[in-house]
């Protein structure tokens, strides 16, 4: 990873820390870290006194796991900006949350799976069907970075400092035979238990929701304990999912969300230290865009690292029937209250940019 793209991600505080083992595929050289305070164009001056500020990293790896090491190299960096980070390393996302909702440290990196209780908009943005491709990623991370739109972001005394892309999430079964939603039912998949939406969607369908958390979602696959599950291509290898797929699995090539993780910090927190935080944060997403698509190359990178025997291609004609049942679900549970009615017009105003010819973008139910 170049030391400009890692000074990107630094610079709206972004120690990175995508979720789960998924994050442990990137292998960044952590020597780059030494030399970002070389680039300095584009970004904001050092703050006038050094603000300390203390962040929870969730590593499943723990203290030595690569997201604490890469997070530790970062805050060495980031003192040239008179940004002075105390790490405190998790390998329980759950309680890493709680003790940032505590004010025991003014950031928390987690998913924005997690983050959406902090934030109902821009947390709402991991919603089934969201966005198609890194394409239209880019163009909602633009438009994000608006200031005007951008203060969606606030919430009371949370904010999401950034977005942190970390890939399609793509279906991998242990059986190439569940190659439709129809044969998925009575199947057992793996969902979050701390998210219900997961296991209503599931029930919905006829399969069987097979509850985990982050440290246990990978095993319930690899284990037999389950024949479904989803996950990005990043988690491929550390999480050992060829385990799961055995000989006889397989990945499914449909994105069913482009997902991110979030940084939050405690605006109250913070605010008072670095009184033009804003100014300096609508600064640095400029600046981070840049440099975006290194982060969407080392996405499309580890996609190309699966097998290509692995991968289950669907036709055009199921394609477009999953995404138009993706887009009623995610009506529904916007309807429900789940979702942020705002951040989903954003999103469909992204896809029919890109696709103005799409059946959903004469409609006005989004």
């Amino acid at each position: 990873m170049s030391s400009r793209l890692i000074l990107s991600l630094l610079a709206a505080f972004m120690l990175v820390a995508p979720v789960a083992q998924a994050a442990e595929a990137a292998d960044p050289s952590l020597a780059a870290a030494a030399a970002i305070n070389k680039s300095r164009v584009g970004l904001p001056p050092p703050l006038p006194k050094p603000v300390n500020v203390r962040f929870c990293i969730f590593d499943p790896m723990g203290p030595n796991g690569k997201i604490t090491q890469t997070a530790k190299d970062l805050a060495v960096a980031a003192r040239d900006w008179n940004f002075m980070v105390d790490i405190k390393t998790y390998t329980d996302e759950r309680v890493a949350t709680e003790d940032f909702k505590a004010g025991q440290c003014e950031g928390v990196a987690i998913s924005s799976l997690r983050a959406r209780q902090f934030n109902t908009s821009v947390g709402s943005i991991d919603a089934p069907g969201n966005l198609r491709n890194y394409a239209e990623m880019k163009t909602m991370l633009q438009m994000l970075a608006n200031p005007v739109v951008a203060s969606l972001a606030i919430n009371g005394k949370y904010q999401i400092a950034a977005l942190i892309p970390i890939g399609s999430i793509f279906v991998m079964v242990n059986d190439r035979n569940i190659n439709s939603i129809e044969k998925a039912a009575g199947k057992r998949v793996v969902v979050l238990d701390w998210d219900p939406t997961q296991a209503k969607m599931i029930s919905g369908i006829g399969a069987q929701p097979v509850p985990a958390d982050f440290a246990t979602y990978a095993g319930k696959f690899n284990n037999g304990q389950a024949d479904i599950i989803a996950a990005p291509a990043m988690g491929y290898k550390p999480m050992e999912l060829y385990k799961g797929i055995g000989k006889n699995g397989g990945v499914i090539r449909f994105p069913l969300l482009q997902a991110t993780a979030s940084i939050v910090i405690r605006r109250d927190l913070i605010l008072p230290k670095i009184p033009d935080m804003d100014a300096r944060l609508t600064q640095v997403r400029q600046f981070g865009l840049q440099y975006i698509d290194a982060v969407f190359t080392l996405l499309k990178d580890a996609e190309n690292d699966i097998p290509k025997k692995a991968w289950i291609e669907l036709s055009k004609t199921d394609q477009d029937r999953y995404y138009k049942m993706l887009r009623e679900a995610r009506i529904h549970m916007t309807r429900d209250g789940i979702y942020d009615p705002v951040m989903m017009s954003l999103l469909k105003r992204v896809r029919c940019k890109h696709v103005p010819s799409d059946a959903e973008c004469g409609t006005f139910d989004e």
